[in-house]
């Protein structure tokens, strides 16, 4: 059995109605896998988790009074923003490093970490959206926290937070003209990444139920230290408050995947 949990729960007020996620949480990888063969250093990189987010969702989770799950393990060891089917669920290099304990691997090792890290992952976000829909009486709110690099291949990248989203806008939109509004800061429409992606966190638990989301990006510079994280969670948890008090937003609506 592996020696790390796959998930922490962040108890909150559950009769709220909010839930915030974090998949790329920790750079953690059980003793039993060593490095997977890597430098330690490179669990010091995006490719190994999502810098700033989670000490952004915890602070985000402790002011909004809210829950939250967050994963307890590195994406390079299996990534839980990924659909069991898709070729990027377990990296064989990433970003220019190769990762030598994910090739080749057996058919019984991609199991095993879906069984014990990546299922376990999403039956609990499964578990809080339900609890969270029987405590509260309505539809639950999601929002998904991530990060990304200030630069990519040598570019950098404009924006300060980026916010994706598939084919439900109803998060989307009012949470990207809100971030605009902020003086100074430049926010991405389905930028740097389209958050159209089969399987993934957003499209499994709410593209394919009907419940509002939305998946918010916010550049890793800017959420690498405490100073950062509390201007960003104060910025951002307001925003989340108001498009969680509105009733009309707590339905279950389908719309079409891009997917």
């Amino acid at each position: 059995m592996p020696n790390v949990n796959a998930f922490e729960i962040l108890d909150g007020e559950y009769d709220r109605g909010l839930v915030l996620l974090a998949d790329h949480a920790t750079a953690r990888v059980p003793e039993s896998y060593g490095n997977l063969g890597l430098d330690p250093s490179v669990f010091t990189r995006h490719i190994a988790y999502d810098i700033g987010v989670e000490m952004l969702t915890r602070k985000l989770a402790e002011t909004l009074s809210c829950p939250a799950v967050m994963s307890t393990f590195s994406r390079l060891l299996i990534d839980p923003n990924r659909g069991e089917d898709d070729p990027t669920l377990v990296m064989k290099i990433s970003d220019g490093a190769i990762i030598p304990a994910n090739h080749p691997l057996s058919e019984e090792e991609r199991h095993y970490r879906l069984d014990h890290f990546h299922r376990p992952y999403h039956t609990a976000v499964g578990g809080v959206l339900e609890r969270v829909a029987r405590q509260s009486g309505r539809v639950p709110l999601v929002l998904s926290i991530h990060s990304f690099t200030h630069a990519w291949k040598g570019v950098a990248r404009p924006w300060h937070a980026g916010v994706l989203w598939d084919g439900d806008p109803r998060i989307a939109r009012p949470l990207i003209d809100r971030l605009a509004a902020i003086e100074g800061v430049v926010v991405g429409d389905n930028e740097p990444y389209d958050g159209a992606l089969k399987g993934d966190t957003m499209n499994r638990h709410c593209m394919e139920t009907g419940i509002p989301h939305a998946l918010l990006e916010v550049r890793q510079d800017l959420i690498g230290d405490e100073a950062g994280v509390n201007l960003w969670a104060k910025r951002l948890a307001p925003i989340f408050a108001d498009l969680n008090d509105d009733p009309a937003l707590h339905v279950i609506r389908r719309y079409p995947s891009r997917t």
